[in-house]
């Protein structure tokens, strides 16, 4: 979602939210003399709206109104009991201010270091320069012995149908209802030895000897070869804003816990 269409989504329910309200209204309820005021409702509203995503009704205004009284009621009743007083309470409470400013930290640091269409597009380029390459469509039949691997491929070279062979035969659940088609990838994708078999063959050719790897033994056919296709950069954009945004975090969290004074070990 784009930044100035949350803050409208969030302005809208706030506009909502008023409608909703006595004209002026500063609290929205007194409880024993104390106020509630509205700002707490309004926090309320956007948890329950999960921050502006969920549009506001009368219902979900009602029902928050309703919860912020609550919440005042008991909290008060806790209060009178004692209850803040007591060792599970403050540190409970300790670890809650912890948790807030935490999260505020972390927050207020990306605001500040927003990822810039520039640096997006050049992890886009970096990604493009290492992906780059040949990717191979392949058809392949699993079979669990050497010797009906090697009848299969006598089969094959006598003119038998590659696909409906490995619809019959093939071990491999995920190919064989598809006559052994793998699609596009490149040879690093599979287990080496299959990967290396792959990359040797000519488009249309059959290894003539069975694979062997950790699943069995394979036939492979060559069926396509094309260079290595990339989605468009506005398509993934947001994908890569979202993961150099976490990466540069991590340096952040990484940064401060390396430069604390602690005789605590970390495990990494």
């Amino acid at each position: 979602m784009k930044p100035n269409t949350f803050s409208l989504r969030l302005s809208l329910a706030a506009l909502a939210l008023c409608l909703w309200l006595p004209a002026q209204a500063q609290n929205i309820a007194i409880v024993n003399g104390k106020p509630v005021p509205t700002a707490r409702l309004e926090v309320l509203l956007q948890q329950a709206t999960r921050g502006g995503q969920v549009p506001v009704t009368p219902e979900i205004a009602a029902r928050v109104r309703e919860e912020a009284a609550l919440r005042e009621i008991f909290a008060q009743e806790a209060e009178r009991r004692g209850v803040a007083r007591s060792p599970a309470y403050r540190a409970q409470m300790e670890l809650a201010r912890q948790t807030l400013l935490i999260r505020e930290l972390f927050a207020q640091w990306q605001r500040d270091n927003p990822v810039t269409e520039a640096e997006a597009r050049a992890e886009y380029e970096r990604v493009r320069r290492e992906e780059a390459g040949t990717e191979f469509r392949a058809r392949h039949i699993l079979v669990e012995t050497e010797d009906e691997a090697r009848r299969l491929i006598a089969q094959i070279r006598g003119g038998a149908d590659f696909a409906e062979l490995a619809t019959r035969h093939s071990k491999d659940p995920g190919s064989a209802r598809i006559g052994g088609d793998l699609d596009f990838a490149r040879p690093e994708a599979y287990v080496p030895e299959f990967g290396q078999a792959l990359a040797r063959l000519q488009r249309g050719q059959v290894t003539e000897n069975p694979v062997r790897t950790q699943f069995g033994w394979h036939i492979i056919r060559l069926d396509e070869t094309r260079e290595v296709q990339f989605p468009p950069f506005e398509s993934v954009r947001p994908q890569i804003e979202q993961q150099l945004a976490q990466t540069r975090l991590q340096q952040f969290q990484l940064s401060l816990r390396d430069g604390a004074r602690t005789d605590f070990r970390f495990s990494q």
